[in-house]
């Protein structure tokens, strides 16, 4: 039996995170994790001169609690951006790739879009803002934008991030930056530009909206974490864990890597497992209100590292290729890990990652290794311009609850997270069901919880 004032269950990056703010202030905590490494789903495996991602490749400065992090752990680990190269992204048209337009003149030239809607988007500032909550994202960008906006910018774009469909998805709650540029500036365009205007405050000057990793990968940034937190602090392995309620607070139970009984008593206990694992974790909780939880929908990826010591296919300029659904392509895109970090493979050669599945791709998900490289053979044959498929590097990585879709469901679910969290004193129900599902997300919330605590 140990006794402590909180728990934080998950070594992942918002548990990590938030111990980290917990150390900062010498709160007294014990961090549980499942897995024998702290990280959770971000790893980074060395092989055969390249480095890959197993998990999440990239995250995004796009909140300040994400610098503010950096400069915590600056003499644990250094933080990597891209060069212009990360700014020019290829999508898939008619089975050509077009760089996406940046700027007005390449976006009344690009042919991603029709004619008809680059006209109808000059009056995109003068439209009314929704008045559904529950609007999709394809329903706003066909409203505001026009049809082929969304299927060769917003579509591809979704894909990469959420593996998801635009017809699914709310925007108040997948995209709520979007969907508050319309409802508090009455336009995507006007607001843009207003907000653009507006002085900065100092601390979101922060967020400098760049693409990040970390040198030698981003295990080297949960690495530093765990070190700033102590080693001592985190119990690593366990098993067949599970919470009870009692009148100290909570007791967490679990078996340790030996086989023996752990034990630990705390007042407040922060979750950051995913929602599936609520009902075993929690068995006190009512189910009719973990339910509303658990029934978050998590879409299944195939992730695909490829490293080629030589590279002789099409010029690898830009962060990655987005695939529209329409395209009919068996991959939802790829990126250029070699081309935006340094060291990720050997001279001459490249390491990209190619993604597979998605909610609209299940069944992708379902073939075996054998029929995967099949799949990726044919299509990086074809979109990445290669005579032969030989890579000197083949990784599968295959996600059962690879990223959280938040559809009109989220209000129900974060109202009866609030609801268990008033009934339960001391309990915080984190992780990617709430608050976002990027690695900033997840920073900020971690560090959010912890000034809470």
């Amino acid at each position: 039996m140990q006794q402590t004032d909180i728990i934080v269950i998950g070594a992942g990056l918002t548990g990590l995170t938030c111990a980290h703010h917990l150390a900062k202030k010498n709160r007294n905590f014990i961090v549980v994790e499942k897995l024998n490494h702290v990280g959770g789903v971000i790893n980074t495996e060395k092989e055969n001169g390249f480095v890959y991602e197993t998990g999440p490749n990239t995250g995004v400065i796009s909140q300040p609690e994400v610098a503010d992090l950096f400069e915590d752990l600056k003499d644990k680990m250094t933080y990597e951006v891209p060069d212009e190269f990360s700014k020019k992204r290829y999508v898939l048209k008619n089975g050509k790739w077009v760089a996406l337009p940046s700027g007005l003149i390449g976006g009344i030239t690009t042919p991603l879009f029709s004619w008809y809607d680059k006209f109808r988007l000059l009056g995109e500032p003068f439209r009314k803002p929704g008045t559904n909550p529950d609007e999709t994202l394809a329903e706003m960008v066909k409203r505001r934008m026009g049809k082929s906006f969304l299927n060769y910018a917003i579509d591809p774009f979704i894909m990469g991030v959420y593996a998801g469909d635009p017809a699914q998805l709310v925007t108040k709650y997948a995209l709520p930056k979007l969907y508050n540029l319309e409802q508090n500036y009455g336009s995507f365009i006007g607001g843009s530009v207003k907000k653009m205007r507006e002085p900065k405050d100092p601390e979101m000057q922060k967020a400098t909206k760049k693409i990040f990793s970390v040198k030698g990968g981003l295990s080297n940034l949960m690495e530093a974490l765990q070190s700033s937190i102590g080693k001592d602090r985190i119990l690593l392995g366990l098993q067949n864990i599970f919470v009870e309620k009692n009148e100290g607070g909570y007791l967490l139970k679990a078996i340790n890597a030996d086989g023996n009984p752990v034990e630990i008593q705390a007042k407040q206990i922060v979750s950051t497992a995913g929602a599936y694992a609520l009902p075993e974790l929690f068995p006190f909780l009512p189910t009719s209100q973990v339910d509303k939880i658990k029934n978050l929908h998590y879409t299944r990826v195939v992730e695909v590292a490829l490293g080629f010591k030589q590279w002789k296919g099409r010029p690898l300029d830009a962060f990655g290729a987005l695939i529209p659904f329409r395209e009919k392509r068996d991959i939802l895109g790829i990126m250029f890990m070699s081309t935006l970090f340094e060291n990720r493979a050997p001279k001459d050669g490249a390491l990209v990652t190619i993604f597979i599945g998605g909610v609209r791709r299940q069944e992708l998900c379902d073939l075996d290794d054998s029929a995967i490289r099949e799949l990726v053979a044919r299509e990086a044959k074809d979109l990445l311009e290669l005579d032969d498929f030989n890579p000197d590097l083949f990784k599968i990585m295959r996600h059962a609850h690879a990223i959280p879709q938040y559809r009109a469901d989220s209000k129900e679910r974060f109202e009866a997270i609030e609801q268990l969290e008033a009934q339960y004193p001391g309990l915080i129900l984190a992780g990617n069901l709430r608050n976002g599902i990027g690695m900033a997300d997840r920073i900020k919330q971690g560090k959010t919880i912890a000034e809470m605590l």
